[in-house]
């Protein structure tokens, strides 16, 4: 059985992430770049897969610049055995990256698709739904366990009354959530082994795939400073505060 996990470079998350000086987007120069969280749960259940014999190669993918190289590195150190860059430098959607994948799973033919429930970056929650629909495949969305069976799946998702368990048959696509696994770091030894393992580079002309942006950025602006809380002595102030500021 192979595993593909689609994964993508972004900003680090314990990075203050700052507007450019004319609103036409977020800063990106000279600021630390890193694996999707999301997407790192996803790798680390694949190799799960592979340990406990259940698959036996785990392919990573990422669609975007050439720096991304560094991100396939992190994952291939975690466990995955090879990895494909599809260089791509400029801004990537969410059904344009679908489409590349479907590109490159027609090639590599894998039986399950792992990938981060959403990007931290543009939280859009939708390329792992779409290639779902385009390539015509079975999904479980959010996932909190994954047991691999022979020929099937169980995924055990979070939805708004608590949890629901489908079965799906394979092939099929996964987008996982938090509380599925905790991620391992890649020991030294792991990182030395990854240098050596094939990265495959290409490019979206090698999958027939326009990814021109079919969406316009108009502005981008910081969230308003949240005012300091009041406080108040009883009820009857918290009603009048409220009454004032027109709350009720």
């Amino acid at each position: 059985m192979k595993i593909m996990v689609p994964i993508k470079r972004v900003v680090d998350y314990n990075v203050k992430v700052r507007v450019k000086s004319d609103n036409s987007g977020v800063e990106l120069a000279n600021v630390k770049m890193s694996m999707n969280p999301f997407d790192e749960i996803a790798i680390e259940e694949a190799i799960r897969m592979k340990e406990a014999g259940k698959a036996e190669e785990v392919i990573v993918v990422s669609v975007g610049p050439k720096g991304a190289t560094e991100t396939l590195r992190t994952g291939l150190a975690m466990g995955a055995d090879r990895g494909i860059l599809v260089n791509y430098e400029g801004e990537t959607e969410p059904l344009a990256v679908a489409k590349v994948l479907k590109g490159i799973i027609a090639i590599e033919n894998p039986d399950v698709v792992l990938l981060g429930k959403q990007a931290i970056d543009d939280d859009c929650n939708q390329t792992g739904q779409m290639l779902a629909q385009i390539m015509g495949w079975a999904q479980g969305t959010f996932a909190s366990k994954v047991d691999l069976g022979d020929g099937s799946v169980d995924v055990t998702r979070e939805v708004d009354g608590g949890l629901e368990t489908v079965k799906l048959t394979l092939p099929a696509i996964i987008t996982t959530d938090l509380r599925l696994n905790e991620p391992r770091y890649a020991t030294l030894p792991n990182i030395m082994k990854a240098k050596r393992k094939p990265i495959d580079e290409k490019t979206p002309a090698d999958y027939g795939v326009d990814m021109a942006p079919r969406l316009t950025t108009i502005k981008v602006e910081e969230p308003a400073t949240r005012e300091a809380g009041i406080i108040v002595e009883n009820v009857e102030e918290l009603v009048a505060k409220l009454k004032d500021k027109g709350a009720i």
